[in-house]
């Protein structure tokens, strides 16, 4: 290949680096429309039917506590239960929120993951694909809701955690927790639409509800939703996160180093092919001239 062909094709390569980032902000706004779950946690009564649900469905042990202590500890989920409902003292009493993976729009650990192992599915759920998994947990290291488990005791171990039923998605059901909810405490449906049934709840009901979507902006957006008839620090959320998407911090750098990595080559061999005869024909030169003296 000629220098000049050879230029032009890593100019091309540094220009699809550049290039690549804006494709998946794209990708992120067209994920908009999605499909997630709000749910209205003044209407949640404890009755963790959703934790059995989601075990049966999933094909996981059903869940094991203490009914006499069960409201007293705050349970995280783990690779053996995706979903969890825990009991929070607030301001306003006993309240009871559920939780699992809130699926983001721009999820940190799909785009941690070096074999996208995680992925964001158009339908709106963020599965996880063992047949690419290589087991760096790096997927774990970046989620800002501590969501992804691994399964540490297992000789084949697994990252676990909450597919938002995706298998039933695309078979045209809605997540196993939602439909048997027997307090209709969740809704599920296209995102878009889901914040504006948590609006309209919050604007009816304004003594019901803090003001507030949890999900609607933080860490750039989750699939699932909530309101809450108290301030979401007292049910252990997370309100620290801000409205970026977490791979948005990391943007710049990773959008700097393959032009670096590409670009500098390029430099190296444009510099050698410069310089290169000019050097040599000196150095013959003087090897002449010292011969004939």
């Amino acid at each position: 290949m000629e220098r000049r062909e050879f230029l032009k094709l890593v100019g091309a390569l540094g220009a699809t680096a550049v290039a690549g980032p804006e494709r998946a902000e794209a990708s992120a706004t067209e994920l908009e429309d999605s499909y997630g779950v709000l749910l209205d946690v003044s209407q949640c009564d404890g009755c963790r039917t959703c934790e059995l649900a989601c075990a049966e469905t999933n094909g996981l042990p059903e869940p094991e506590y203490d009914e006499d202590t069960l409201d007293e500890i705050v349970r995280p989920t783990s690779e053996t239960q995706w979903s969890v409902v825990n009991c929070f003292d607030t301001s306003a009493g006993d309240v009871y929120v559920k939780k699992q993976c809130m699926h983001c729009s721009t999820p940190a650990c799909a785009s941690a993951c070096l074999t996208k192992a995680l992925l964001k599915t158009e339908e709106g759920p963020v599965i996880w694909r063992e047949d690419k998994c290589m087991g760096c947990r790096f997927c774990m290291l970046s989620c800002p809701f501590d969501v992804p488990k691994f399964e540490y005791d297992s000789a084949n171990p697994r990252i676990q955690k909450c597919r938002m039923c995706w298998e039933r998605q695309i078979e045209g059901e809605m997540p196993a927790c939602v439909e048997e909810c027997p307090s209709d405490a969740m809704v599920f449906g296209k995102r878009s639409e889901l914040l504006e049934i948590a609006r309209e709840r919050i604007h009816q009901n304004p003594g019901d509800y803090v003001s507030h979507i949890y999900g609607e902006h933080e860490a750039g957006g989750t699939g699932w939703l909530y309101i809450s008839p108290v301030p979401f620090e007292e049910l252990g959320f997370r309100t620290d996160l801000g409205e970026k998407a977490y791979p948005e911090y990391v943007r710049p750098f990773l959008t700097t180093v393959p032009v670096v990595l590409i670009m500098w080559p390029a430099f190296l061999l444009a510099l050698r092919q410069a310089t290169g005869p000019v050097a040599e024909e000196t150095v013959d030169a003087d090897h002449t001239q010292q011969m004939e003296v």
